[in-house]
């Protein structure tokens, strides 16, 4: 157990960091100059760190996130963003929590968009979070149903880290991202029951308000007007890549563009929009990404002391039935999840992982889902959930760290559960791939 003195060490220190209210990007900062110079060799180390920074923040992968963000800026400072929402709101009827539901549907539309959890949760954090606080919403559901739509970019494809987990694992891309799209869709449906159910029994968090009466014609006409035109967005950025025309990034680039394209013929077009939109867009991909060049040097100053190697060791070595080893498995990747990023999480699990799903005969693929399920559970789940600082650093001035770890847990809740049922029936996992491979 020599692995536990150093995980206890360093997950305590930076817990300390954190409550000096420090920022979040300066606490990783702080650790890892401290960490790097004393574990991995004094100026050594600190080389070493600038490489890891350098590293982290040069992914491909990470491309297309600042060209979303720049897409919900733009929604937003040009007010179409805002006409839709009313617009969704209207048909919404009287059901209790509308914006929340609209917060659901929208992060399932987006997810099958920008495949970036991080990108999806700005851009939603940045249009409906204020829309919700102008219209009397409470922190839980002004926060909490971003937050657990912003990952479903992670289970609904294109998704990033589903094609970066099949190719560590050896499995195949394509069946790993279609074995998303049901369990993607329970988790929406479980977000929108709890929110109905919660703002029923508990009106004062979303304040009912009775809509003035619509005309059926009005509203297709606002729907046309102000909904439709979003399909456009929705053709080039998904469209392209489906047909093979674009890469994610270039069809990123080409829904900027698109959504430029719209304000100007709606009239919103200008120099200050451009101005707006792109400090928004700098400001929030920064924040993002000093979070994730420290979340990454922390991983891989946790993996030198060998504490996760450890930890994983010690779950898989014990003496017990396939289907609760495959839950510990789960329980190793939540834990880890807390408190590091998540492609070095499955840089160090799946080396001890992978061996063994093969050798206790579990599907392959439903295990790299349950996997993408648990990633997604951890980028919500406190202390370090990475979405968690995402929201944060978007959310209104007077918002903390515990309003947002309290409005984060009833859909971690909601995901625990839709892992119950992929483990009770795993077709849910296993349909659409299997209709594929036919």
């Amino acid at each position: 157990m020599e692995w536990l003195l150093p995980l206890v060490i360093i997950f305590s220190s930076l817990v300390v960091l954190l409550a000096t209210r420090l920022p979040v990007a300066f606490c990783f900062l702080t650790f890892n100059l401290a960490a790097a110079y004393f574990i991995w060799g004094g100026e050594l180390g600190l080389y070493q760190l600038v490489l890891s920074i350098f590293s982290s923040v040069t992914m491909f992968s990470l491309l297309p996130v600042p060209l979303f963000i720049l897409m919900g800026e733009v929604l937003f400072h040009s007010g179409l963003a805002f006409r839709a929402i009313d617009v969704l709101d209207k048909w919404m009827g009287r059901l209790p929590g509308r914006l929340g539901l609209v917060a659901v549907g929208s992060g399932s539309i987006l997810a099958a968009l920008s495949g970036s959890s991080m990108g999806t949760t700005a851009m939603m954090g940045s249009i409906l979070s204020p829309e919700m606080e102008r219209r009397g919403y409470k922190k839980p559901m002004s926060i909490g149903p971003i937050i657990g739509s912003g990952g479903l970019a992670i289970m609904i494809p294109p998704s990033a880290l589903a094609v970066i987990l099949a190719a560590l694992a050896q499995i195949s891309v394509g069946q790993l991202l279609v074995a998303g799209i049901i369990p993607g869709l329970l988790m929406a449906t479980l977000y929108g029951g709890y929110i109905i159910l919660r703002c029923w029994l508990q009106p004062s968090i979303a304040p009912p308000y009775t809509p003035t009466p619509t005309p059926l014609t009005e509203r297709l006409i606002s729907t046309v007007r102000y909904v439709l035109p979003f399909g456009l967005i929705i053709f080039v950025v998904i469209g392209f890549i489906l047909m093979g025309v674009a890469t994610p990034t270039e069809s990123a680039a080409m829904g900027a563009l698109a959504c430029y394209i719209l304000t100007i013929f709606y009239g919103r077009f200008g120099w200050k929009l451009i101005k707006k939109s792109i400090t928004g867009t700098l400001r929030i991909t920064v924040m993002m990404l000093m979070i994730l060049t420290g979340a990454v040097a922390f991983s891989q100053i946790l993996a030198f002391t060998g504490a996760s190697k450890g930890l994983g060791q010690f779950v898989t070595g014990l003496d017990v039935a396939p289907m609760i080893l495959m839950i510990l498995m789960q329980v190793v990747i939540l834990f880890l999840g807390t408190f590091m990023e998540q492609v070095s999480i499955m840089m160090i699990t799946f080396p001890i992982f992978m061996p063994l799903v093969r050798d206790i005969g579990v599907h392959p693929i439903l295990f790299g889902l349950l996997v993408l399920l648990s990633l997604e559970i951890s980028m919500g789940t406190p202390p370090f959930g990475f979405l968690l600082f995402v929201m944060k650093g978007i959310a209104p001035p007077d918002t903390t760290m515990a309003d947002i770890y309290r409005a984060a847990f009833p859909f971690i809740i909601c995901d625990l559960i839709a892992m119950g049922v992929i483990f009770a029936f795993p077709q849910i996992a296993l349909w659409l791939p299997s209709i594929m491979i036919r």
